[in-house]
């Protein structure tokens, strides 16, 4: 059974959910200008030292430039992230796990969107970023997840 191209119709959906049940997993693109895409893989080697490159690719197919908001676009499995995004490695690494997290709920079935969908994302974040430093050799990566988790207990980071 092949994954569907777009995740849309409640079928699509049922469909998509199976595979990823039985253990499918997205072979992982990225699509942009040259820095972006550098970028990106800054952020996605990252998410392999804490542990959670599988999780992206089972929720997430694709991370693509655009000139605009950083969003999910849950019918393609795919994150639509402008440059910006990307500047910070280990934020973008958070942004990414934050997106999969909701496309995790969107395929369960779950609200994916408003406040308390938002406050669980946030929280899978956060729980990725302790994973990171943790996991993490490079010192000046685990002051950057800190300095991000002190941002957000702070308060000082609103999404």
């Amino acid at each position: 059974m092949e994954f569907p191209n777009r995740i849309y119709t409640t079928e699509e959906v049922k469909k998509a959910r199976h595979l990823i049940e039985q253990g499918y997993k997205h072979i992982f693109k990225v699509e942009g200008s040259l820095l972006f895409r550098q970028k990106t893989i800054d952020a996605i080697k990252l998410i392999n030292i804490a542990g959670y490159y599988d999780y992206l690719r089972t929720y997430i197919r694709l991370v693509k430039e655009i000139d605009g908001l950083t969003q999910l676009r849950q019918a393609e499995a795919t994150v639509w992230a402008n440059k910006y995004t990307v500047e910070n490695s280990v934020d973008a690494a958070g942004v990414f796990i934050q997106k999969a997290f909701a496309m995790e709920e969107f395929l369960e079935g779950k609200l994916y969107y408003g406040g308390m969908a938002e406050k669980r994302s946030c929280e899978k974040r956060m729980t990725f970023l302790k994973a990171l430093k943790t996991k993490t050799q490079d010192e000046s990566v685990r002051e950057e997840c800190e300095r991000i988790l002190n941002l957000w207990r702070e308060g000082s980071l609103v999404y």
